[in-house]
């Protein structure tokens, strides 16, 4: 077994690894850049290397950097991680020649199958159906619009050697063909240093489902069932799920013993994942093949029992697979929600800053269902722009798939994360949706169910009361407390009053409040009424409530006199008043927000790469104005209307911050 493992990577999956490799009593290494120097990936380290600037492409990427700092640790392996140098041939072969092993694929089943050109070939070459496009490099723009069209709209512009959404574009006409083409290479660059590019048909409606495969040195090569990735955002999965309510027994026995037999048509060992689309009669084609971890990989560790990172290192250190197809059972299932730091209010644009907050919900087991978070970040850390925007991943598992998808609403209603924009309350809103719970799910089902964005959950009338019940029930306890206080001061203590109208969502609510038996109660205006225990106080950004003995994880935020209340997606401004001032208050006038029809502001913090106008040019509707790159990835920001360029305020190179000023029109 290795004394010295040097993780190649960063962040969550860095100290994923590292959890794994103390658990086999092995030391670790943590490689960082400028702005990773106080990450958590390199507190957990044994030992921390300095590799270079905070660029990737100058830090995580560069070969030469890690190897110095494998010389330096005298590490003798490496676990690449997922994304960065991990599908990367000249890396392991390097790795290779200092004679330190790869925590991963050989060779030449990297260079085979990394190359999503050179798989699709070899793939079709084993008789595997895969999905028609075109299979050698392009050129440029102008080739990518031709092959584009006779391929037939839409298609898939990619990176031949990309992953995790990076470098990947689908266009519906010509135009859209030459713009992602040209973004997908610069993307490509970025992210891996390869700028190839292919292009294949876009299959609409399709599922997403991959099949994670696991062989030794030994000639043995088993599948771990299926994923459903299907729920995904510009190609980069967000919830993912083991195993897929779609499959049947049958299906995922083919799609299992295909994809072990292209394993082992390359050689494979170590963890990899052959990946399909699958269309409604459950037809399957392959995708591609990563030769490396998934993002996704918790989920099956959770239905399986297995440490997918531990038997990659056993399988790096000569150990045959302690077990066979036969002893791989699914039990039970597991739902993973990737945390992202994109604000779901912005058409999920980057955001970056401070965690000024970040409590997420207790790990382990819990009443029959289980808890897990993947994370890299902490309390009081920075989200930078020069990398993925993922802050964590929250996994729940449950013996069936509604228990798992009831926990996971738990989970994230009681995970607290703020200081920056974040896709929190988009995941709680998709674990209420009834085309989730009834597992319909495509590759298109962001799109389709949030057609014009995401703007947050409105609350029916039953979530709007309950909601109303809690506001008065943390008013009351505000009251209480401000009745002791004055009670000290003079001789005279405040009444607090039974009375109370609920404005929350543009809805009013008069009710009145008392103690009972059980707590409290509340009773509305209609005559029903709800009994109501919790446990804020002042100070607590999360709370417990039980309403009619149903409990409800609430985060709480006190905002002047109105108090901020967030559950299952729903963001709502609750001002309890009493019935004369709820009256007054109907008679103040609403403050509109400012004018910015006339101005191009920066959605997101980033970098323009490129500004396509100048002063006194007339712009057309969906031309393109500028581009802003933001952790790595490249937005196109495009005219709305017709209009004329006024005012230009950056040049190229210039760094934004969120809502600053691009240009004016007139």
């Amino acid at each position: 077994m290795f004394k010295k493992i040097l993780i190649a990577n960063r962040g969550e999956i860095a100290c994923r690894v590292i959890k794994t490799a103390k658990k086999l009593g092995i030391a670790t290494v943590a490689v960082y850049s400028d702005a990773d120097r106080d990450a958590m990936h390199v507190r957990m380290a044994d030992e921390a290397v300095h590799i270079g600037p905070s660029p990737s492409a100058q830090s995580y990427i560069v070969i030469d950097r890690i190897i110095e700092a494998i010389r330096k640790t005298g590490a003798d392996a490496v676990h690449p991680g997922y994304g960065f140098l991990s599908e990367n041939a000249a890396f392991a072969q390097a790795l290779e020649k200092e004679g330190v092993a790869f925590i991963g694929p050989p060779v030449g089943a990297i260079q085979a199958m990394g190359d999503k050109i050179t798989s699709k070939k070899l793939a079709a070459e084993a008789g595997v159906s895969t999905v028609p496009g075109h299979m050698d490099l392009i050129a440029d723009a102008d080739e990518a619009v031709k092959i584009s069209g006779s391929i037939g709209y839409p298609v898939m512009i990619k990176a031949s050697a990309g992953g995790g959404g990076k470098g990947m574009r689908i266009a519906w006409n010509d135009q859209e063909a030459r713009e992602g083409f040209q973004s997908s290479k610069n993307e490509a660059k970025n992210s891996f240093g390869d700028d190839r590019i292919f292009i294949e048909k876009f299959v609409t409606e399709p599922r997403h489902i991959e099949i994670q495969v696991l062989g030794d040195k030994h000639g043995n090569t088993l599948y771990l069932g299926e994923r459903e990735c299907s729920i995904q955002r510009r190609n980069q999965k967000v919830i993912e799920e083991a195993p897929s309510p779609f499959l049947d027994a049958a299906t995922r026995k083919a799609m299992g013993e295909q994809a072990v037999a292209l394993s082992k048509a390359v050689g494979y060992h170590s963890a990899g994942t052959v990946e399909f689309i699958v269309d409604g009669n459950r037809n399957f084609y392959f995708l591609e093949m990563n030769t490396r971890l998934q993002v996704e990989h918790p989920v099956t560790e959770l239905v399986t029992g297995l440490d997918l990172v531990e038997q990659m290192i056993r399988v790096a250190a000569g150990e045959r697979l302690s077990f066979g197809q036969a002893d791989i059972k699914l039990n039970g299932w597991a739902i993973e929600s990737r945390l992202y730091a994109e604000d779901p209010y912005r058409n999920f644009l980057p955001s970056i800053g401070r965690l000024t907050r970040y409590r997420p919900p207790a790990e382990g087991a819990n009443d029959g269902t289980v808890t897990r978070n993947d994370t890299g970040v902490f309390e009081g850390g920075e989200i930078s722009m020069y990398y993925d925007p993922m802050i964590a991943k929250l996994c729940t598992w449950g013996p069936d798939r509604l228990t798992a998808v009831e926990a996971m609403a738990e989970a994230l209603d009681r995970f607290e994360v703020e200081g920056i924009g974040h896709n929190l309350p988009f995941l709680s809103a998709v674990m209420q949706q009834q085309r989730f719970r009834d597992g319909r799910l495509t590759t298109a089902y962001i799109a389709e169910e949030f057609a014009d964005g995401f703007h947050g959950v409105t609350p029916d009338d039953a979530s709007a009361r309950k909601l109303a019940a809690i506001a008065v029930s943390i008013n009351q306890v505000q009251q209480e407390r401000a009745s002791q206080i004055s009670g000290t001061i003079g001789n005279h203590r405040r009444i607090v009053g039974n009375d109370w109208v609920v404005n929350l969502a543009d809805m009013d609510f008069p009710l009145t409040s008392g103690a009972s038996a059980d707590g409290a109660y509340v009773r509305f205006e209609d005559g029903t009424s709800a009994s109501i225990a919790g446990d804020w106080t002042p100070g607590r950004t999360l709370a417990t409530f039980n309403i009619d003995n149903q409990p409800m994880s609430v985060k709480v935020d006190l905002t002047g006199t109105a108090i901020r209340l967030r559950w299952r997606g729903i963001d709502v401004i609750a001002r309890v008043r009493s019935p004369r001032v709820a009256e007054l208050a109907k008679l103040m006038p609403k403050k509109l927000p400012p004018d910015t029809s006339k101005m191009l502001l920066c959605p997101m913090p980033g970098v323009i790469t490129s500004v396509s106008v100048k002063a006194g040019d007339t712009v057309e509707a969906g031309q393109s104005l500028a581009i802003v790159e933001a952790m790595k990835m490249e937005n196109i920001l495009r005219a709305e209307k017709r209009a004329t360029v006024k005012r230009v305020a950056v040049a190229a190179g210039a760094s934004l911050a969120v809502d600053e000023l691009i240009m004016e029109f007139e």
